[in-house]
């Protein structure tokens, strides 16, 4: 069930995994998570152009859609053995009143993770649980089962921002909020709250004053500027070009209400970290789970840009060869994604057969030490290569023209492949006073090894929207 290891920890894995493994009982002080809403729609990671003026790429981070299968039946059955049986009765009445159908598997996914985190709260814990719509109302029913009605505080409603174009074309109420539940662990017990205040407006005291010199108490209904006049748009110094991404202003305010400095906090839907990132800044230890390499990789940039003293450990990810070949023949897309950010590159394409055109990253160098160029990425998972594979790289960087290209594959290369790829020619930089093969190969476990693309000047965040630096830099070690 777990050991009592030190934080912070990003863990690249299936939370319910990670949770059941790494997390021990009553460990964790304060749980925040904002899961998929099963919404059915795809979200897309954005990535600019490196001279900042738009978005360069897009990566299909995930698809928010669950099927009835043989994964959600099993997460159903291990509702039924988990020894939670009011939970397990609110679900089985869910099943018999919508059916095997792609909600009951999101709730199900849903209810089993729910009782692990509850399982790693302390009894002095809260956790807070960021939905919309679409499944809210079951999830409370759901959320009353794990923790018993008691436990229940407070239905917050965040307004998430202002209504834009799109959403004035609604034949319906405009939507703009979310809702978030927040419970404790033991409603008989002691919890954790700092009461919140925001300021009294400037003319307060010229009115009178009174009341609480603190300021005015927060109450349930968020709509105050601060947590959305740095709204994460297209224009915000905040936007790290990840779907979903929530201001840094709302995690901070849901840490210093129920938590404490040097207590744990936990995010297993982690995504683009914010929830790890307002923790890292409130000197709280953190531990952060996603599911996707473009998740994790996107944090470590995130930290690394805001907190550079901070320190942490990247767990799940390939450390050496077997486990990257194991990766490799478990998720060839996970795969790619983990090479390309191993080599400082931008990922390309997604998860859409043949959206790549042959590029499964981009890296961009500075050949003459300013003007930016790209390097043309393409791994291969297989266990089987061919010189076929080179000539058609060589054609795709002819086709975008691209200065180099970089071919990354698990099987060792063939003669004919070496020789395609020599005959491709080099490239001359005159501010190095080098020449670099144009077209790369490099093999898993040279990687694994430590070597990397031999490019002049590689500029492995040129397309990444980096945080901004926090005052302070963070805790600045490991806790």
């Amino acid at each position: 069930m777990g050991t009592n290891r030190p934080a912070n920890h990003l863990y690249y894995g299936d939370n319910l995994d990670v949770l059941r493994r790494e997390i021990a009982d009553g460990s964790v002080d304060l749980v925040y998570l904002d899961p998929p809403f099963n919404s059915s729609a795809s979200y897309n990671l954005l990535f600019r152009a490196p001279d900042g003026s738009g978005a360069a790429a897009q990566v299909e981070a995930f698809h928010d859609s669950w099927h009835w299968n043989d994964a959600a039946a099993d997460a159903f059955d291990q509702v039924a053995r988990s020894g939670h049986p009011v939970a397990f009765a609110l679900l089985d009445a869910l099943r018999r009143f919508l059916g095997e159908n792609d909600m009951l598997a999101y709730l199900a996914m849903m209810t089993i993770r729910l009782i692990e985190l509850r399982r790693v709260l302390k009894p002095s814990g809260s956790l807070y649980l960021h939905c919309d719509p679409t499944a809210g109302h079951y999830l409370k029913l759901l959320l009353d089962g794990v923790f018993a009605p008691r436990a229940f505080r407070r239905e917050i409603v965040w307004r998430s921002g202002w209504v834009s174009g799109f959403k004035t074309r609604t034949t319906n109420w405009v939507r703009n909020h979310d809702t978030i539940f927040y419970y404790v662990r033991d409603p008989a017990g002691e919890w954790t709250f700092n009461k919140q205040y925001v300021a009294h407006a400037a003319d307060y005291a010229r009115r009178g004053g009174g009341g609480n010199p603190l300021g005015k108490p927060i109450d349930d209904v968020w709509d105050d500027p601060a947590l959305y006049s740095p709204n994460i748009k297209s224009f915000s110094a905040e936007k790290l070009g990840y779907p979903t991404q929530k201001p840094v202003a709302l995690l901070e305010r849901i840490i210093a209400a129920s938590s404490h400095p040097g207590d744990l906090v936990l995010d297993p839907f982690c995504g683009c970290g914010t929830a790890v990132h307002a923790a890292e800044k409130l000197a709280r230890r953190w531990i952060g789970i996603d599911v996707t390499h473009l998740a994790i990789a996107l944090i470590e940039k995130r930290l690394h840009a805001a907190f550079p003293a901070a320190r942490f450990t990247v767990e799940g990810t390939p450390r050496d060869l077997a486990s990257a070949e194991d990766l490799a023949r478990r998720d060839r897309y996970q795969f790619q994604w983990w090479v390309v950010f191993l080599i400082g590159a931008m990922p390309h394409g997604g998860r859409r057969k043949g959206a790549d055109g042959g590029i499964d990253g981009l890296l961009y160098f500075r050949p003459d030490g300013r003007t930016v160029e790209r390097a043309i990425v393409s791994v291969k998972s297989g266990e089987q290569v061919g010189v076929a594979m080179i000539r058609e790289l060589y054609a795709t960087m002819e086709r975008e023209r691209a200065a180099a290209a970089v071919f990354v594959t698990r099987a060792a290369p063939s003669a004919p492949m070496v020789r395609e790829a020599a005959a491709v020619g080099r490239l001359a930089s005159a501010a190095t006073g080098r020449t670099y093969p144009r077209l790369q190969i490099i093999t898993v476990a040279e990687l694994i090894a430590g070597r990397r693309p031999d490019l002049p000047y590689p500029d492995p965040d040129a397309a990444f929207r980096r945080a901004a630096r926090e005052p302070g830099g963070g805790q600045g070690s490991l806790l």
